[in-house]
């Protein structure tokens, strides 16, 4: 059987969690997020945020998240600004459209979106009634190419965003990732001032299942509830999200789970750029995007599974090799091997 390095969600759960869910099982808990294990999530989630007044709801999932969150927090003639690359563009089915929002796709070579894109957007569209409205600014960190914000960045994103009463929301199915990442100046502190909204993603990051919406804006807080239920996101066994996070929150577990598949992933770069390929983009998360010939793929494939993501040229193209919390060194040692024998 070959090795996946497709995505970081193949395997099951940390054991840990596994372990708590196993020990829980028996206790009898309110419904639909009122468990005692969803409750002190939320009080650790706002403790690590440094923020009392924020709510968190857990979710299954990031399209879940991303479907609630927007469709929740504009009114029907306003739109989504967003990186050509953005989750919600490219891989939700049209999810966030389905709705009746506009999604505003910006071309990047990085998965990043600057001010001066926005400010494009905004300018383009100021027939007032007879265009749609910009309203809301979707990023993901990491992002879809492994990159990440730094706080600079952010806060010139918050920056535009408030000026021009904008919301601002992060994607974070791979904020553990993002936060891991040695280059990363970013505090969840720091996310928590700079964001109206943001999800802490659990799915990709040794949960079973599970991401964690966080809400700093007060004034989008109110009757979020009705969103969540409507759209089949709120779970009558809403505990086996709140445990999960509790135990991810445990001693910094998220962290530790992000940084070693960071770890894996940075082995795995270095070996290709040691041995002469290039990279897509510069990235310091799980996800790296070597660019190889297409008959160096095909060697590649006969024993492990990824994407190819985007063709270069007739000869050659770019693959996503992704790694996860639970990634063997055996694997990745393996692997390098085999990236080795190409050249």
């Amino acid at each position: 059987m070959k090795f996946s390095f497709k995505n970081d969600y193949s395997e099951g759960c940390h054991p840990r969690i596994l372990q708590a869910l196993l020990e829980s099982n028996l206790a009898q808990q309110n419904g639909y997020g009122l468990d005692d294990y969803c409750l002190e999530a939320e009080r650790l989630i706002q403790e690590k945020v440094n923020n009392p007044k924020a709510k968190v709801y857990f979710v299954s999932g990031g399209t879940q998240a991303n479907l609630t969150v927007i469709s929740a927090f504009l009114r029907p003639h306003e739109s989504v600004v967003s990186a050509e690359t953005g989750h919600i563009f490219t891989n939700e089915t049209g999810a966030i459209e389905a709705t009746g929002h506009k999604v505003h796709a910006l071309e990047t070579e990085t998965g990043k979106i600057t001010p001066a894109q926005i400010q494009i957007v905004l300018d383009a569209h100021r027939n007032i009634p007879h265009q749609v409205k910009q309203k809301l600014v979707y990023i993901s960190n990491s992002t879809e190419l492994g990159t990440i914000y730094s706080k600079n960045e952010l806060q010139n994103l918050s920056g535009i965003c408030r000026v021009n009463k904008l919301f601002l929301f992060m994607d974070g199915a791979r904020l553990s990732q993002a936060l891991a990442a040695e280059t990363n100046d970013l505090a969840l502190e720091d996310i928590a001032q700079l964001t109206d909204a943001f999800y802490w993603g659990g799915t990709k990051n040794g949960a079973l299942i599970g991401e964690a919406i966080v809400i700093n804006n007060i004034e989008l807080q109110e009757e979020f509830g009705f969103h969540l239920k409507q759209k089949g996101a709120l779970l009558a066994k809403g505990r086996l999200l709140g445990i999960q996070f509790k135990e991810l929150l445990r001693d910094d577990l998220y962290l530790n789970l992000g940084k070693h598949a960071n770890e894996q992933a940075m082995k795995i770069k270095n070996a290709f750029t040691e041995n002469g390929f290039q990279m897509l983009t510069e990235t310091f998360t799980n996800q790296i995007f070597p660019i190889l010939k297409n008959s160096e793929i095909e060697k590649l494939a006969e024993n492990f599974d990824f994407y190819v993501w985007k063709k270069i040229d007739e000869e050659s193209s770019a693959i996503r090799v992704i790694t996860s919390w639970a990634t063997a060194e055996e694997v990745v040692d393996v692997f390098i091997q085999k990236i080795k024998s190409l050249k």
